[in-house]
């Protein structure tokens, strides 16, 4: 009696593919043969050895047109099973409706309501002047550099034509829909401090210590005035302000000894509204407040700060609008605070919005009993069929 669509997401939620070592074979032979069978064109790209983005297209009637992506990732990441009041990856089903599995929010539910939405389509005998294209990228839950980020310099990408493109968002526990336009900027620094060693029984001055206290109390300074603007202004968001996380701290040899060098990681995620020169001449203001020998490095850093458009005179944004707003679906516009395949996507000068159906649903991405309700999955399933039929229906623009 259960919904085909919903025994086809289990299905795919029980293909372990949780870092480090995710079974992307047997995700991409999952997902190549559905597209199989909806008459879907299927492609392989290796962008780097072991990891493959698979395409599969519905070819438009113009194909001249610039195209629609429908981009997601096969990747998940990894779970505590001891906190998980199921099997992470047996996608049971309990008397409410609701899946567990990881992967059943971040993002494997968006992969196969994509592909339901193409079946409803085709089901109903319906064509569209552009093509729909999807994209399944691994290795996004670890940065997407051996994903996405390398996919989008390949000359496989550049034939795809993209005009518009959806990727993943988040869940929402109120009535409204998050819609994603943007991203923060995700910064990794290191600050290593240098200084005297010496016995751990005496007073040594200029110690990498006292240094990384400075450093620490400044980074930490600047993350609790972000965190009061946050809490003081109810129009913002998470992904309005920068957040500032120290994640790691490394020094020491043996407890009597000074260590001469120590460090920590920061992990920062900056707004579009923020000058990120500006920014990084703040951060080396920290680091030389704290004395001679305190250096930073970059592990990670994130200058592109391309937002996609909402203005009604934008046509992409026009047809997603729309068809919310027939819908009745109320939605919320804001700055992803985390980090997707999208902003490689809005980097290479694509629109890109950040959207995952998931009204009514507590925000579960990365944290024990991952779940979905079958009904709130179904539902999306309907409202990507709308929206696609509107997006590969936009009529030719200026430049095509």
């Amino acid at each position: 009696s259960e919904n085909p669509s919903v025994t086809l997401f289990r299905e795919y939620l029980r293909i372990d593919t949780v870092h480090p070592k995710p079974d992307y074979d047997a995700a991409v032979r999952f997902l190549e043969r559905v597209g199989t069978e909806l008459g879907l064109a299927c492609q392989k790209v290796e962008v780097c050895q072991g990891r493959v983005v698979l395409i599969l297209t519905w070819q438009g009637t113009n194909p001249r047109l610039r195209s629609i992506l429908l981009n997601s990732h096969t990747d998940v990441v990894p779970v505590f099973e001891e906190h998980w009041t199921y099997p992470p990856f047996e996608a049971v089903k309990d008397s409410q409706g609701n899946i567990y599995a990881r992967g059943a929010q971040d993002m494997k539910c968006v992969s196969i309501q994509y592909l339901e939405a193409i079946r409803r389509l085709k089901t109903e005998g319906k064509s569209f002047p552009r093509t729909i294209h999807l994209t399944f990228v691994p290795d996004e839950e670890v940065g997407g550099h051996k994903g996405m980020e390398m996919f989008v310099q390949r000359p496989e990408f550049k034939a795809l034509n993209v005009g518009f493109a959806m990727d993943e968002g988040l869940a929402s526990p109120s009535d409204t829909f998050s819609v994603f336009y943007g991203e923060r900027s995700p910064w990794w620094i290191k600050v290593k401090c240098m200084g005297s060693p010496g016995h751990g029984s005496r007073f040594i001055s200029n110690t990498a210590a006292e240094k990384m206290h400075k450093v620490i109390n400044s980074f930490l300074a600047f993350r609790e005035s972000e965190k009061q603007r946050l809490k003081s202004d109810s129009s913002l968001t998470l992904g309005d302000v920068t957040s500032l996380n120290m994640t790691m701290l490394e020094g020491g040899v043996s407890f009597n000894v000074v260590p001469s060098e120590m460090a920590a990681s920061f992990d920062i995620r900056i707004p579009p509204t923020v000058d990120l020169k500006a920014f990084e001449e703040q951060v080396a203001t920290w680091c030389r407040g704290a004395g001679d020998g305190v250096t930073y490095e970059f592990h990670q850093k994130c200058m592109d700060q391309h937002i996609t458009s909402t203005e009604e005179s934008d046509p992409w944004w026009k047809a997603f609008s729309g068809v919310c707003r027939d819908m009745k679906l109320q939605l919320k516009l804001e700055i992803f605070p985390a980090a997707t395949d999208s902003r490689y996507i809005r980097a290479v000068r694509h629109p890109a919005i950040g959207f995952s159906p998931m009204n009514r649903t507590p925000v579960l991405l990365h944290d024990h009993n991952e779940f979905l309700n079958e009904q709130v999955f179904l539902r999306g399933i309907e409202i990507y069929a709308c929206l696609l039929a509107a997006l590969a229906s936009v009529a030719p623009l200026p430049a095509e």
